[in-house]
């Protein structure tokens, strides 16, 4: 159903140029929502203003760096002004390097946690500045489950978004101290179709690839849209991100050993890298690509998301019956071996 009506609320969405952002962009415009648009590719901003507007939302992008506070809040000063405040931010930019630990510098880690890590945080005090006042709007930070259960060959990335996760936790604890009606959602994601796997620096041999199973953008943005509107607390999307999770709550050092076996060849094809590629690490490799990589064949359209609240019940719940059908069981022998007693008598 849309969500259409005379006043139009706004959403400003970092990283808009390409993948997820881009089709959340997208999913907002859909229900005739004004979406700002934060990138620093031009050509990617471009494409997503034509998306916003094909769709029936009105745009305001702005090239900027969300690793740059000054930049970010500026843009958010620029979009309440044009549209009269925020009601949603959505913070999804990022940056990655695939590479073993001891093969990354620290100026790459630097430069990873300033996008991934401090994007957000830039991207969350520029949104407070403008709802707090208001007591109302809603933030959405767009993890992973990675924020849960790191891999090899990307701990810049595994350690940004565990950093997120910390952050929220924090701020969320603040505001309900303050009484504020502003909300918090964090959404772990599995793995998406996007042009990052052709972007990300990687020192790797072969291209890269997600781990499927593997989902498209436009899947993921329907539930970020969703989350937007109710605001769970967190939001786990696909039945790959909540066994990641959940396995490294109950068995971490298992999962650490298999990814040690499997986790490098997980996350490479069997194709040669491309020696001197361009990458996205410090500027934009300035195209538009749209919302896909290219994994469209082996893409699904549509995942499953759940408020891990209800998939914990669901599982404490599916524990009793087990332990209750245990207990009903010994019960049982018991009667039983007490009659074969009896009768021996």
């Amino acid at each position: 159903m849309s969500s259409r009506n005379t006043t139009r609320r706004t959403v400003m969405v970092t990283g808009a140029s390409a993948g997820v952002g881009r089709a959340v962009a997208h999913e907002f415009a859909r229900h005739g929502w004004n979406v700002g648009l934060i990138a620093r590719g031009e050509s990617g901003l471009a494409g997503t203003i034509r998306d916003v507007e094909r769709a029936g939302g009105r745009p305001l992008a702005f090239a900027a760096d969300v690793a740059d506070a000054d930049a970010v809040a500026r843009s958010a000063d620029a979009l309440a002004a044009a549209f009269g405040g925020i009601d949603v931010w959505v913070n999804n930019a990022m940056v990655t390097i695939y590479a073993p630990v001891q093969e990354t510098s620290p100026e790459e880690f630097h430069r990873a946690t300033a996008v991934t890590y401090l994007g957000q945080v830039h991207g969350t005090l520029a949104a407070l500045r403008h709802m707090v006042p208001r007591d109302r709007g809603t933030i959405v930070h767009i993890g992973s489950a990675l924020a849960y259960r790191s891999i090899p060959l990307q701990a810049s990335y595994c350690a940004a978004k565990a950093a997120v996760r910390g952050f929220v936790d924090s701020l969320r604890s603040e505001l309900l101290h303050d009484g504020s009606r502003v909300r918090l959602t964090m959404i772990q994601l599995p793995a998406v179709n996007t042009p990052q796997f052709d972007w990300a620096r990687s020192r790797l041999p072969r291209k890269l690839e997600p781990v499927p199973p593997i989902y498209q953008p436009e899947a993921i943005a329907r539930h970020v849209f969703r989350a937007a509107q109710d605001a769970p607390r967190e939001l786990w999307i696909g039945a790959s991100a909540w066994k990641a999770i959940i396995g490294t709550m109950l068995i971490p050092g298992w999962i650490d050993g298999y990814l040690a076996r499997h986790g490098y060849r997980g996350e490479m094809t069997s194709m040669q890298a491309q020696k001197n590629r361009p990458d996205n690490l410090y500027a934009p490799v300035d195209t538009d690509p749209g919302a896909h990589g290219r994994f469209d064949a082996r893409s699904t359209s549509h995942v499953i998301a759940a408020d891990p609240r209800w998939l914990k019940f669901g599982i404490a719940a599916a524990l009793g019956v087990v332990a209750g059908t245990m207990l009903f069981a010994t019960e049982a022998q018991g009667r039983h071996q007490g009659r074969r007693r009896l009768r021996a008598r």
